[in-house]
């Protein structure tokens, strides 16, 4: 059975193998053991809410309690950008004309931006690829936004993410090998690595401030602005299902859409529920993956955020869910407990 939880102290290991399974262009989740060990303190520190709300940085794990293994990982950082420059190209436009010649055009540019510092930023996600089936990325996935709508309070009005970028089977970025190189003189792989680390300067520091026009680039670094990588695709598609838009703003580096929205837009905001726990006889989550619309449910308590997916009840009830004693322990919680509920896949005319 599969939960999604606060991470805790006990969980470096698990990271640091999910995190060897990533492979470049994830600049949040690398195979650092330093890193993912300070990270986690900060996560720990976060769910505690022993440091400021903008330093928070969520992170959360699916575990497979059959085996203990940590089977996925996602996170919610408050704020980008405060303690360290945060920065997108936002795609503009610039038009040239000449009535005397009657010509008349539009070209696309690339601004350096730091639009969206102060946003709360969807990160990390990774599911280990033996565990992609069934609904467990939505539940990794959409597990994070359910901890939004139980603590909007915790975060900022617009919420982003950004996605990794496209990459060739070889791991190679045309969009850096395009730009990019010509001002860091280094690998996309070495860059991708400093940034991870927060060192960010560089950035700054070697990139032109003024506009570039994408016409100058190669076709192939054209063709890929905007898309994602292959292993990325269906994430983007969740969370575009969940209300989150693309409006012109990539990364840096490999030229990934930039996902946003405001936060109370988003469906968990607009359609989670609370319902109080009651016992239920028959029914339980190993049935889930069968039932054609599945429940997300999560308990409401901050430090020990849990969430999984159950069948849908026979006869939706609001202010009531049927939960059984093996997906009470899962999350937590007992009857008469209160719970956030929101179906896992959006309603057709939502």
């Amino acid at each position: 059975m599969l939960v999604v939880r606060a991470v805790n102290e006990s969980d470096l290991e698990g990271m640091l193998e999910l995190a060897g399974q990533v492979g470049s262009g994830m600049t949040t989740l690398k195979p650092d053991r330093k890193m993912l060990g300070q990270r986690l303190e900060i996560a720990c520190a976060s769910f505690a809410e022993q440091i400021v709300r903008t330093q928070r940085d969520y992170v959360f794990v699916m575990e497979d309690t059959s085996s203990g293994r940590l089977a996925g990982i996602c996170a919610i950082k408050s704020a980008v950008g405060l303690e360290e420059p945060f920065y997108n190209y936002r795609i503009g436009t610039l038009v040239h004309s000449s009535r005397e010649l009657g010509v008349f055009s539009q070209m696309e540019t690339l601004y350096l931006s730091n639009d969206l510092t102060g946003t709360t930023e969807l990160c990390s996600l990774f599911l280990h690829p033996d565990y992609r089936g069934g609904t467990n990325g939505k539940l990794l996935s959409k597990s994070r936004l359910l901890f939004m709508a139980q603590f909007p309070h915790l975060f900022n009005a617009k919420v982003i993410a950004e996605m990794r970028g496209f990459q060739t089977p070889d791991g190679t970025s045309p969009f850096y090998e395009s730009l990019g190189r010509h001002f860091f003189k280094m690998d996309f792989n070495h860059v991708d690595d400093l940034t991870s680390l927060g060192k960010k300067s560089f950035i700054a520091e070697l990139m032109p401030r003024y506009p570039l026009y994408v016409d100058y680039l190669p076709v192939e670094a054209q063709e890929v602005i905007g898309r994602v990588h292959v292993a990325t695709a269906p994430a983007r598609r969740l969370l575009e299902q969940e209300g989150m838009y693309y409006e012109g703003y990539v990364d840096i580096f490999d030229a990934g859409p930039v996902l946003q929205a405001r936060v109370s837009e988003l469906r968990a905001l607009r359609e989670s529920t609370l319902a109080i726990i009651e016992p239920a006889v028959t029914a339980s989550a190993e049935t889930a993956t069968a039932v054609a619309d599945p429940v997300l449910v999560a308990n409401t308590v901050l430090r020990e955020f849990r969430s999984i997916v159950v069948p849908a009840p026979p006869t939706p009830q609001p202010t009531r869910i049927a939960l059984t004693a093996s997906e009470c322990e899962l999350l937590a919680c007992g009857a008469g407990d209160p719970v956030r509920t929101m179906t896992l896949n959006p309603r057709k005319n939502s």
